[in-house]
């Protein structure tokens, strides 16, 4: 099975450890993550290379073939919205993971469509419960 993991690059990148927390684990799960590099220290050097382009394709491709998609959105990113909104419209569950407290934009929060689940946390220790729950919705064989 596979998942898309979504996060923020050009609008910050403070949240980087719980990405690679995050990313970490659902490998740990036996997923595959083909946005894997996004949690990577180096990233922002890696993806600075690629033509936008091409960033695109393959990033919708990605997203055509997952089977989820889990999106930390704790730090606002436009393309992280539009990863999160392409996703729904494909009809794919998607897991949105904020740090509690943190002011999500409530086109996320407000959104009501089939398949968007929610999880504020405070520590990884709070988020794996709730990932949990969501691959085993989603993944009930996987799990």
């Amino acid at each position: 099975m596979e998942i898309y993991f979504s996060c923020s690059l050009t609008g910050g990148r403070d949240d980087a450890p719980v990405y690679q927390q995050i990313v970490a684990y659902l490998l740990g799960r036996g997923f595959t993550v083909p946005t894997h590099h996004l949690a990577h220290p180096d990233v922002m050097h890696q993806e600075q290379i690629v033509d936008p382009f091409e960033v695109f394709q393959r990033d919708i491709n990605w997203l055509n073939g997952c089977d989820a998609v889990v999106a930390e959105v704790s730090t606002p990113s436009h393309g992280v919205g539009y990863e999160i909104a392409y996703a729904l419209g494909l009809e794919k569950p998607v897991l949105c993971c904020f740090k509690e407290g943190t002011a999500v934009s409530k086109m996320i929060t407000g959104n009501t469509t089939f398949g968007l689940t929610l999880a504020s946390y405070r520590a990884m220790v709070d988020l794996i419960p709730r990932l949990d729950a969501f691959l085993s919705t989603n993944f009930a064989s996987s799990s």
